[in-house]
Parts: structure tokens; C-alpha cells; sequence
């Protein structure tokens, strides 16, 4: 699951910000991104190096982006609607609510469906 959903995402999706993400891609990604910055920060904490954590905040900063918006696609929304989340406290659940949304079935403006 490791490398589906988190290596190839970076591999072959690193700036893909077209066509559409499932549930499950976009949310094991933000677990194994979670679990592996975890675990560069207890590296670097002990080691004392804290460049190391800015390069892997930059590194995945655009497939971050990039999964975001192929899921927002997968809901027939815009990749701007990302941009909500700079609304205070509102704008944040908003987001996440739209993340947790089960995606359009068949086609939509932005690809065919990733479940077919």
C-alpha cells in the first residue's frame, strides 16, 4: 500500500493536476505523508539537522497540492475550491468535508471515473 499510494503518487503524479483522485488515494496519501514527516522530524530532532524537514516540506508540497486537487475533481469541484481553506476555521471544515465526499460515479468535466 506504501508504494501505491504514497511512492507512485510522488513517481508518476508528482505535478498532475489533471484527472481525478479516489477516497482511498488521496487519504492514504495524507497518512503515509503524515507517518513519513513523523518520522523526518524525530531524524531530524535527534540528529539536529532542520533543513532536512524544510526539503521534505518543499518536496511534497506540490504532489500535496496536486492530489488535492485530482480530489476535488473526483467531486466535480474545481482545484481552486483548495483555496477555502484560507477561510478561518470555516473554511478548513468546509474543505475537509468536501475531501470526505464519495466521488461523482461515471464521467465528469474532469476524466472518467478512477473506480471504473
Amino acid at each position: 500500500m506504501f508504494n501505491q499510494y504514497f511512492v507512485s503518487v510522488i513517481r508518476n503524479k508528482y505535478a498532475d493536476f489533471n484527472g481525478r483522485a479516489r477516497r482511498t488515494e488521496y487519504w492514504y496519501f495524507v497518512l503515509f505523508n503524515f507517518l513519513v514527516g513523523t518520522a523526518v522530524g524525530l531524524v531530524v530532532g535527534l540528529i539536529g539537522l532542520d533543513w532536512l524537514s524544510y526539503i521534505y516540506s518543499l518536496a511534497l508540497l506540490v504532489p500535496g497540492i496536486a492530489i488535492g486537487v485530482r480530489r476535488l475533481h473526483d467531486i466535480g469541484k474545481s482545484g481552486w475550491w483548495l483555496l477555502i481553506s484560507f477561510i478561518p476555521l470555516i473554511g478548513a471544515i468546509w474543505l475537509i468535508i468536501l475531501l470526505v465526499k464519495e466521488g461523482n460515479q461515471g464521467s465528469n468535466a474532469y476524466g472518467p471515473d478512477p473506480k471504473a
